[in-house]
């Protein structure tokens, strides 16, 4: 016999009873003695929820059925204990658990032919609930056959409102309706209903006491309804509505000179209603819609990042700034259509975290690279400081020179070294030059002269006649710029300062006669290059290369950019501003490009 129990019942009781297996067993003997009434079910033995069983099986099915669970259930936690309490014996006993059998219980056939008799009956209760339904089906269409019979009659008025209500009593009597036809069934009612009302010459007094009533309730719906129209929420006004239409439906009809108008005005109402419920829907798509466009935008601006740009901590910064700005107008825009919102934003979501693992990579490897700068200024400050005490002027002058421009092509140190690193270099520097120009008057005293020669041609700038005409001007201008460049050195800590004092007197000069920009840069490059046409075309040719290094990358720029304008979406609010931003970038970038070619040519005549 199998060591778990089937609960398939299929054996029916008879004078003997009838195995699983098709053979007769013993019956088992259900005492008189053992049936208990009312005890619960947890201290109940097999005999007593046999005889229980027994006793429940032809009672009322919705009556016993929790009872007969609970009782099956309950049989079977008895089993299970013995069959585990015989497993512990055979065990204790020397037995081994694989060698152990279940064995068989004489009851259980007597109660698997109880269950399956009790299945029965509710399957039969069941199938008599279904003809139910259908029988009432047929009755509801006699009734409203009676009832299409009484619109058609001309009996004496007192019997016909007598039969009518007799009608409605037994309809409402009649409950359960195969549910497919519910409303259909309605519908004829109330139409016979109201044909009743108007075909019959009923009483006065009854007809005019359920018209008014009917004509009252009636009134107050539309009245609800209208309201509904200034509910902030159209969703919450539907769904309201809905309810108002069922208690429309429950009321009787009411007079026929109202019937139709208080009908119009309570449609006219509900099509408002609807009418926003339906316009707030198609709102809300396409504000979705637009959002998917402003949403697609962003992610495309950030996919078309050109990380080969990105070659300093600035460049990165500064993007990491332009994504993060894109971030903060993401949350601002709401949902978009819902197969679309987790996807778009995924999406976006995807192409932050390649931005920024870029970044984090890139801050790796200029850490490194920022370290390896700081040793290389170690190694020059320790170059200048032993060249700081030679009395070599000369020759030690040009050494410092070199590692000065030596210094401006290492790239960034750690910020917190960068100061402190700067500090010693130039210490040394200035501690050389100091003893060079206390050790050497005559080159001093011409740095001097020099010096305030600069100054004066700054004052000649400054004092320029604004009487002349345009191009006086700019000639004489002109004029002072190549005496700038024709004077010699000054002493070193002066350089920058009057170089940027001269300029900046240039610069206001020029403003004021209102010299294109683009002009004004060429004018000083041009003076740039005749100073590097007096130290040798080596010189020329560096620079050549140097503007042909810096046109071919803002060609690659401006390709870039072109191609971004492709991406973003015009019409739609978040391209706009995007787009005005590229098109100021490539407006700028072409003009450079000129500017640079214009440089090139002017190189190239003094090469010739």
């Amino acid at each position: 016999m199998k060591d778990t129990l089937n609960n398939d019942l299929t054996v029916k009781e008879a004078d003997g009873l009838i195995g699983t297996n098709g053979q007769a067993v013993e019956k088992p003997v259900v005492s008189s003695e053992t049936t208990v009434a009312n005890a619960p079910t947890g201290k109940l033995t097999k005999d007593e929820i046999l005889s229980k069983l027994r006793n429940l099986v032809d009672e009322p099915v919705n009556a016993v059925r929790d009872e007969i669970d609970s009782l099956k259930q309950a049989y079977y936690k008895i089993r299970k204990t013995e069959i585990e309490e015989l497993k512990k014996n055979f065990i204790e006993q020397g037995g081994n658990v694989k060698d152990f059998t279940v064995p068989e219980d004489k009851y259980e056939a007597l109660l698997k032919d109880l269950m399956n008799t009790f299945k029965e009956k509710r399957a039969a209760l069941a199938a008599e609930e279904e003809k139910l339904k259908t029988a009432n089906y047929e009755a509801k269409l006699q009734l409203i056959e009676q009832l299409k019979n009484l619109c058609e009659s001309n009996e004496d008025f007192n019997k016909l409102y007598n039969e009518f209500k007799e009608i409605q009593q037994k309809w409402k009597d009649i409950t359960i309706v195969p549910e497919g036809s519910v409303n259909k069934l309605w519908k004829e009612y109330q139409n016979y209903s109201e044909q009743f009302y108007d075909l019959i010459k009923i009483n006065n007094q009854f007809r005019d006491y359920d018209f008014k009533k009917n004509l009252e309730l009636k009134t107050s719906l539309c009245e609800s309804v209208e309201k509904l129209s200034a509910e902030k929420d159209p969703v919450s006004a539907f769904h309201q509505l809905q309810k108002l239409h069922q208690q429309w439906r429950e009321i009787g009809p009411v007079a026929k000179e109202f019937r139709e108008s208080l009908w119009n005005r309570f449609k006219a109402a509900s099509t408002i209603v609807n009418k926003r419920y339906v316009q707030f829907f198609e709102e809300q798509k396409a504000k979705e819609l637009e959002n998917l466009q402003q949403k697609t935008a962003l992610c495309e601006a950030v996919e078309a990042i050109d990380y080969s740009l990105l070659t300093n901590a600035k460049e990165w910064e500064k993007k990491a700034n332009e994504v993060l700005d894109l971030q903060k107008k993401w949350k601002t825009i709401g949902f978009t259509p819902k197969k679309h919102n987790t996807k778009i934003f995924e999406r976006f979501r995807a192409a932050c975290n390649v931005f920024f693992a870029n970044k984090s990579e890139f801050f790796k490897t200029l850490k490194s690279e920022m370290e390896d700068n700081l040793e290389k200024k170690r190694q020059l400050c320790e170059k200048a400081e032993a060249l700081k005490d030679s009395t070599d002027w000369k020759e030690t002058t040009e050494k410092m020179i070199a590692l000065q421009k030596e210094w401006k092509t290492i790239g960034q140190v750690p910020f917190h070294n960068s100061e402190r690193i700067w500090k010693r270099f130039i210490k040394a520097c200035d501690y050389f030059f100091d003893n060079k120009n206390k050790n050497v008057p005559a080159q001093k005293d011409e740095e001097q002269k020099n010096l305030e020669a600069k100054k004066d041609l700054i004052e000649k700038v400054n004092a320029l006649d604004e009487s002349l005409d345009n191009d006086t001007a700019v000639a004489t201008l002109k004029s002072y710029m190549n005496e700038w460049n024709s004077i010699g050195h000054v002493p070193f800590k002066e350089k920058d300062k009057v170089y940027q004092a001269f300029h900046k007197a240039i610069d206001e000069q020029f403003d004021r006669l209102k010299i294109n920009r683009q002009d004004r840069r060429m004018k000083s490059f041009q003076n740039n290059v005749n100073e590097l046409a007096g130290k040798g075309k080596n010189k020329l040719y560096s620079e050549r290369d140097k503007l042909m290094r810096n046109y071919e990358r803002m060609k690659i720029d401006l390709q870039t950019y072109e191609n971004n304008m492709g991406f973003l979406n015009v019409s739609s609010k978040g391209g706009s501003g995007l787009v005005k931003e590229l098109e100021r970038k490539i407006e700028n970038l072409k003009e450079e490009m000129q500017l640079i070619i214009k440089k090139i040519e002017t190189i190239d005549e003094n090469i010739d």
